[in-house]
């Protein structure tokens, strides 16, 4: 009998969802759940970065639109912040105008998604910034 390698289980894929919207918000986590990421869901940005340290996400799927702090806001201090500036984030957001897409793609995001879209474009854009 050989033996056969046992494979590690792949870690599973953290997502931190950032969307003020309730149905929306259960929605995806939801959705997410369901394809075996585990999730964390925020309904604003006040917590955003004390969520990142002790969550520690793969990935965010970030609404731009937030009570409080907009998405931009975030992005901004999260490109400024030495340890999360190369975190990959992913736009969902009701903004369908091209500059507020460019905006977006300049503070580094890697995928922008105007509502309402399919959650599978949304869990083929995780699974393609997380096999980087």
């Amino acid at each position: 009998m050989t033996d056969v390698p046992i494979s590690e289980p792949s870690p599973t894929v953290r997502v931190l969802l950032v969307e003020d919207d309730d149905f929306n918000r259960w929605l995806l986590d939801d959705y997410f759940t369901h394809h075996g990421y585990q999730v964390l869901s925020l309904a604003e940005g006040s917590s955003f970065f004390s969520t990142l340290a002790q969550f520690q996400p793969h990935v965010v799927l970030l609404d731009l639109k937030l009570p409080g702090i907009s998405g931009y806001q975030l992005l901004e201090a999260l490109r400024q912040n030495i340890e999360f500036q190369h975190l990959p984030v992913i736009v969902f957001t009701a903004f369908a105008f091209r500059t507020e897409r460019q905006r977006a793609l300049q503070l580094g995001v890697q995928g922008y998604f105007v509502k309402p879209s399919h959650p599978e474009t949304l869990v083929a854009a995780i699974e393609k910034v997380c096999a980087r």
